[in-house]
C-alpha cells in the first residue's frame, strides 16, 4: 500500500492515522507544485485531481479525498478505536466532524494559500476561521477529543488543518481547549513519527 503526500498538507492526517493503524505502507513525495514525484514521473497519472493524499492499494485500485482514506483506514483496524462502526449514530458524528472540518476550515484556509487572493479577502476569511475555530473550542471543553475520550480520524484531520492557523496569521489566541487539545495530540508517538517521515517539527505547518 502505498500513500502519496506532500509534507504538511492535509495528507499528513491519513500519514498519522496508517501509523495509529499500524499498517504497512509506503510513503511517496508528491510535490503539488510540479505534480512531479520523486522519479520525475507525473502525479496527475496516479491522480487526475493532482493534490493529495491518494491512497494505492496493493491491487493498483486508489482512494482520494482526505476524509474517505481515514475512515477506510480506521475501519480497517476496528480495535483501536479510529471511528465509531459503521451505521451508529456516532459514526454519522463523525462524519459530521469530518464534514465541518472539511468546508468551514480546511475549504477556508484554501483562501489564504493562494497567493492570487485580495487582502481584503484574506482578512475576512481569517475572521471567519476564527469563528469556526470557536465553534470547536467550545465543543473541546467537555471531552479531550471531539469524539470524546477516543483519539480519532477526525481529530487527525482537526490537528493538521489547525497547524497551519499560525503561519496564516489565523489568531487562535485564548482558544485554551485547541491549544490543549494540540498538546495532547502532538504527544502521540504515531504522530510524531508521521511528523518526522515528513521532515516536519511539532511547530512547523506547511500547505
Amino acid at each position: 500500500m502505498k500513500l502519496y503526500y506532500s509534507p504538511g498538507a492535509c495528507s499528513l492526517s491519513p500519514h498519522i492515522l496508517l501509523h495509529e493503524a499500524e499498517m504497512p505502507f509506503e510513503a511517496h513525495l508528491a510535490s503539488t507544485k510540479t505534480h512531479k514525484l520523486a522519479d520525475g514521473s507525473d502525479y496527475y497519472q496516479i491522480n487526475p485531481k493532482g493534490y493529495v493524499p491518494t491512497l494505492e492499494f496493493d491491487d493498483g485500485q486508489r482512494l482520494t479525498e482526505g476524509p474517505a482514506i481515514v475512515q477506510w483506514i480506521a475501519d480497517q483496524v476496528p480495535h483501536k478505536r479510529l471511528a465509531p462502526p459503521a451505521g451508529t449514530l456516532e459514526r454519522y458524528r463523525l462524519m459530521e466532524w469530518l464534514n465541518y472540518i472539511t468546508a468551514e476550515l480546511h475549504k477556508g484556509f484554501g483562501v489564504l494559500f493562494n497567493p492570487a487572493m485580495p487582502e481584503e479577502a484574506k482578512a475576512l476569511m481569517r475572521l471567519k476561521l476564527a469563528d469556526r475555530f470557536r465553534f470547536v473550542d467550545q465543543a473541546l471543553a467537555s471531552r479531550p477529543y471531539l469524539l470524546g475520550q477516543d483519539f480519532g480520524a477526525a481529530d487527525a484531520y482537526l490537528y493538521v488543518v489547525t497547524r497551519w492557523a499560525a503561519p496564516m496569521q489565523v489568531d487562535l489566541a485564548g482558544f485554551e481547549h485547541m491549544a490543549r487539545f494540540m498538546e495532547r495530540v502532538a504527544a502521540r508517538p504515531a504522530v510524531q513519527r508521521a511528523l518526522q517521515a515528513e521532515g516536519l517539527s511539532p511547530a512547523q505547518a506547511k500547505a
